[in-house]
Parts: structure tokens; sequence; C-alpha cells
């Protein structure tokens, strides 16, 4: 005489209804009374149940540390066995983006985010700024150094001007990546 299958699947930690599945389809076998020798089950089991029947083991308690993202929630489109999420796992995936939606719009409240196109558009003015600068420089500062050094203010301003473009030429070259 064997235990009952609410025993047996206590021993192996799956549901009585994965066991009388497992005995429905003859991945083992009951004893004539209908309860299940625990020894000769558990090598049954394991001989005629594939890794994609496996129980699939409860996950620990997450930590505050990793918080749960998308693809913790299951398996994808393809991951079941029917081929779908379930929907079981389409709420948990559900209830993730809620929560990350919520964390980033706490975040943005407390102004530890920023709008993206509002920071390009102040780099970009900045760099204006800048480059607008340095063209100015040489009209401002040519007849000071000419006078510095006793040539000709007007070649100053030239040569200023041209070494001025030539550097803002090859920072112009320069292509940002923005991610």
């Amino acid at each position: 005489m064997g235990i009952s299958i609410r025993a047996y699947g206590r021993h192996r930690g799956v549901s009585d209804t994965a066991v009388r599945k497992a005995i429905a389809t003859g991945r083992i076998t009951a004893l004539a009374d209908g309860t299940i020798d625990p020894t000769r089950a558990d090598a049954e089991w394991a001989v005629n149940t594939t890794s994609a029947q496996a129980p699939v083991p409860r996950p620990a308690a997450r930590s505050r540390a990793a918080p749960m993202t998308i693809e913790d929630a299951g398996p994808g489109p393809t991951g079941g066995p029917s081929g779908g999420n379930s929907y079981a796992q389409a709420r948990t995936a559900n209830e993730v983006l809620k929560a990350q939606h919520h964390k980033l719009r706490i975040a943005q409240l407390r102004g530890e985010l920023i709008d993206r196109q509002q920071a390009v558009g102040q780099v970009f003015a900045l760099a204006r700024a800048e480059r607008d600068a340095w063209l100015n420089w040489p009209a401002r500062i040519s007849s000071m150094l000419a006078a510095e050094l006793g040539i000709d203010p007007h070649a100053m301003h030239v040569a200023l001007e041209r070494e001025v473009r030539q550097h803002l030429s090859e920072l112009g070259d320069f292509v940002a990546r923005l991610e």
C-alpha cells in the first residue's frame, strides 16, 4: 500500500491535479488500490517528464535592490507550453509596467528627471552662444593685439578670424551620440 495522491503531490512539491494528470498521461502509475508508491513514482516521474513539463520552482522573495522587470513576469509570447502568455503572466506584466510608470512619474515630480527635448534644446542654445562669442572675439581683440605687437590691425583681424573659423569648423565636425 502506497500514499495518497495528495500526499504524493506534497512529497513532489506539486499539486494533486498535477499528480492526477501524470497518472492520466501515463507518466507515473498508481497501484491497484489507487495509491502511489513514492519510490517507484519518483523514478517514473524523472524518466517520463521533460524539462518543459517539470514543475516551475517558486521565485524567492525579491529584495528592494533588485526591482522586478517585465522579463521577470514570465515567458514571452512563445514561452509556455500553449505558445502564449497565461492570464496571470499578462496581468503580472501589466502590474510591473504600471509600477515602473508610477516610479518614473514620481521621479519626474521630484525633479530627478528632465525632459529630453528641453535638455537638447538647452545644449543647442549653449553651443550656439559659445560659437557666436568666439566669432565676435577677433573683432574685439584684434586692434588691441595689433597695437601691442606693432602690426597692421586689419591683418591681425583677418588672421585671428581665419584661425577662429578654422577651429570652430573642426569642432563642428564632432558628432554627439544622444542615447
